[in-house]
């Protein structure tokens, strides 16, 4: 029974069809039909125009988002456990031809505007100093927390204020918003983000994210970035209608609603145990070396996270029957 990650998620059966439907002959790259329909459909669903690239992973969302934005010789504010600073490879500075991240502190993966604030003020503007040009936030966080919209709007400010772009990681953008409740505009461009990595994969996708731009300019960049990169693919239609369907009927809000109802089953089994606030899919519990082993025994697959510490991630696609066993031996354990 898993729940070491997401990622390892079956594909949505609306996705495989739509696949299907799109196996016939059309123009390369994404010159087809599906592709170019895609910021019609952001557009809509965000409620302001928007440019929307399909790229195969989020870490490629992620970097050419932040090279749109950043030129070689800037940097990239963002917390020290982001995504783009603990788990790519160094993927954005090669993706920026060698931008620097800066990271920050902040509780559950969250950056404040004061935090982001006080870094710029001490970094003087002069030739020595690497200069920011954009700060990059995750939503939900690499710990599972989510950033309301008017916690988003403040950290532009300091964007305005200081003149940075503001990027959103949205690996789990589906899992934030089902939370929050919120129309999708309301965390993203109303609140000042210029652009989102919007992921899919995690939800239900195979091999397709979106990258949306509140500033469409920068999706000139990213488009010539794209391909340099090695993500402009032939046959593009597949990654478009990878997207759509999940779009259609509001399929990434079901989705991510089911995952998010698994965690706060498993959280409520597990409440005295937890390290932080169950906002997403993602639950971060204490667990001795003995509890891991007496779950890993029941059968439960899922990442150790330090020392006394496990992750656990739901899936939109979890059989209740294991999300209920799962629950079951968490109150059982001593």
């Amino acid at each position: 029974m898993r729940f070491f990650s997401d990622n390892a998620a079956a594909v949505s059966p609306a996705v495989l069809e739509a696949m299907l439907a799109a196996n016939q002959v059309d123009t390369a790259y994404d010159g087809d039909a599906l592709s170019q329909t895609l910021d019609g459909v952001f557009s809509d669903l965000f409620g302001t125009e928007c440019a929307a690239l399909w790229v195969s992973t989020g870490t490629a969302a992620n970097c050419l988002a932040l090279a749109a934005m950043v030129p070689p010789h800037g940097g990239v504010f963002c917390h020290a456990e982001a995504h783009i600073n603990s788990d790519e490879a160094g993927a954005p500075e090669f993706f920026t031809h060698g931008a620097k991240l800066m990271p920050l502190a902040g509780v559950g993966a969250k950056l404040s505007p004061e935090t982001v604030a006080a870094a710029r003020r001490a970094i003087r503007a002069d030739v020595h100093r690497v200069q920011p040009h954009a700060l990059s936030i995750t939503n939900a966080t690499e710990y599972g927390l989510v950033y309301t919209p008017d916690e988003v709007a403040a950290l532009s400010a300091v964007c305005r204020d200081h003149g940075l772009g503001l990027h959103m990681d949205g690996a789990r953008f589906a899992n934030a918003i089902a939370t929050l409740g919120c129309h999708p505009g309301d965390v993203t461009w109303r609140a000042g983000v210029d652009a989102l990595s919007f992921g899919f994969v995690k939800n239900g996708g195979l091999s397709a994210e979106a990258l949306v731009f509140f500033r469409t300019d920068l999706a000139e960049v990213a488009k010539i970035r794209r391909k340099r990169a090695g993500h402009l693919n032939s046959k593009g239609r597949y990654q478009a209608a990878q997207i759509l369907a999940l779009l259609e009927d509001d399929r990434w809000l079901v989705n991510a609603r089911a995952a998010n109802g698994a965690a706060a089953t498993i959280a409520a089994a597990a409440a005295g145990r937890l390290l932080y606030p169950v906002e997403a899919n993602e639950l971060f519990l204490r667990l001795t070396a003995d509890e891991a082993a007496t779950l890993r025994a029941g059968g439960f697959d899922f990442y150790d996270w330090g020392e006394g510490e496990a992750r656990l991630v739901t899936s939109w696609d979890q059989p209740t029957a294991e999300i209920d066993a799962l629950a079951s031996a968490i109150r059982a354990l001593p």
